[in-house]
């Protein structure tokens, strides 16, 4: 940025001589006389805006140069990956991500599980849990394992899981919520409504088998 080449007087204060009148003023004595040869009266140049405002500090606003202050660097976090045991894919076009595998007892057709789960769009953004994001808490929900009260991507998903295990699953919407009266759906209505308008699009289940009933 460039400044346009303006001169300007450095201000007096009020009440005092200017140089003009310091000059014309004469001693009324032999000893004022003698000092207004000793002391000749300032004269001051003038100084352009830029030198001014150099002097006083602004040199940086001028320059338009930005200073940085640098933070001590954050330490980088990391959380562990959690290893996958193995991947399945089924005809129904469900792809499943083994990652830990139960030692309690297996899940089979018809059973009710007990469950908490996770429930992601395929890009990662969050819709649905059973476990709050902030506390920790959990409120596990109990499934029928039967496809005309749950979703038949999960159903699938859960039979042959063994109680302590964990999956991590795609399913596709024409194993979805084809309508809205199949679980797991939250019970209040924000939540529900968010489920659900994302009910023709790929969705990620990540279930930890908690018991079977």
């Amino acid at each position: 940025m460039k400044l346009a080449s303006q001169s300007i007087l450095l201000p007096f204060t009020l009440g005092s001589p200017t140089p003009s009148s310091m000059e014309n003023r004469r001693p009324r004595n032999a000893t004022a006389e003698n000092l207004h040869s000793r002391f000749r009266p300032l004269t001051v140049k003038r100084l352009s805006r830029r030198l001014l405002l150099e002097f006083v500090g602004f040199n940086s606003i001028l320059t338009l140069q930005p200073v940085f202050v640098f933070a001590a660097p954050m330490p980088d976090v990391k959380q562990p990956a959690e290893q996958v045991i193995r991947t399945l894919k089924l005809s129904s076009g469900v792809r499943i991500q083994e990652i830990v595998e139960g030692e309690g007892p297996e899940a089979h057709e018809k059973d009710n599980v007990e469950i908490n789960y996770v429930c992601r769009r395929s890009n990662g953004y969050f819709v649905h849990s059973t476990v709050d994001q902030f506390s920790g808490e959990s409120a596990p929900v109990v499934l029928p394992l039967d496809e005309n009260q749950i979703i038949k991507g999960l159903k699938e998903v859960l039979i042959g899981m063994r109680v302590g295990g964990k999956r991590r699953a795609l399913i596709p919407p024409s194993v979805g919520y084809i309508n809205e009266d199949l679980k797991p759906i939250p019970e209040e209505f924000g939540p529900r409504r968010s489920l659900l308008s994302h009910a023709n699009e790929p969705l990620i289940f990540e279930v930890q088998l908690l018991r079977v009933v």
